[in-house]
């Protein structure tokens, strides 16, 4: 008797313990300010709502402005001068956006890939490289980045954008890119 009793109440624990999976609704907060969306478990149903009290429901979740081509996020490379690491106003209001992007997605991890044209030797590109690459980090800290997801690299002239061997060809290997982390 003792034996059935035993594996009674085993059975009603386990059985007790075994729910089916539901996905928890998560609140999105990288959208435009003053709205919010959300994800439930309703098969990628989003509804967004503004402060006012307004919502809508969308099919698709909003598209990621990283791969927007429109959005100035999409950009990813920082182009230098020769024998340079100085930012250029040019490319000022990219590294701004990237910078607040990070700043309000302290989650993500970035690699920034500092590189070189072919001219000089190749310990003298890793450096140009890597003095790139910090120069850009220093700024996005800078401007609000958290330091701690922001990593330097440098390839110096190993990955070149362009495998020409004139000015133009020069000029697109002369940069840092951009490298968010799964992409």
């Amino acid at each position: 008797m003792n034996k059935f009793l035993i594996a009674v109440i085993a059975a009603a624990v386990v059985a007790g313990c075994q729910t089916a999976p539901t996905t928890a609704p998560t609140e999105d907060k990288s959208t435009e300010s003053g709205t919010t969306s959300s994800t439930g478990a309703a098969g990628g149903t989003t509804t967004q709502g503004t402060q006012s009290g307004a919502v809508t429901g969308t099919q698709t979740g909003a598209a990621n402005p990283l791969k927007d081509p429109s959005n100035i996020l999409s950009r990813r490379s920082i182009y230098f001068e020769f024998d340079s690491f100085t930012v250029s106003d040019q490319f000022k209001p990219l590294v701004e956006a990237h910078a607040k992007y990070l700043a309000q997605n302290r989650n993500v991890k970035v690699t920034l890939q500092g590189h070189a044209d072919e001219r000089g030797s190749r310990e003298y590109n890793i450096a140009l490289g890597q003095k790139r690459a910090d120069a850009v980090k220093r700024m996005l800290v800078i401007l609000g980045a958290p330091e701690t997801i922001v990593e330097t690299v440098s390839f110096g002239e190993e990955k070149p954008k362009n495998a020409g061997h004139d000015e133009a060809s020069w000029a697109e290997n002369r940069r840092v890119d951009i490298v968010y982390a799964g992409e």
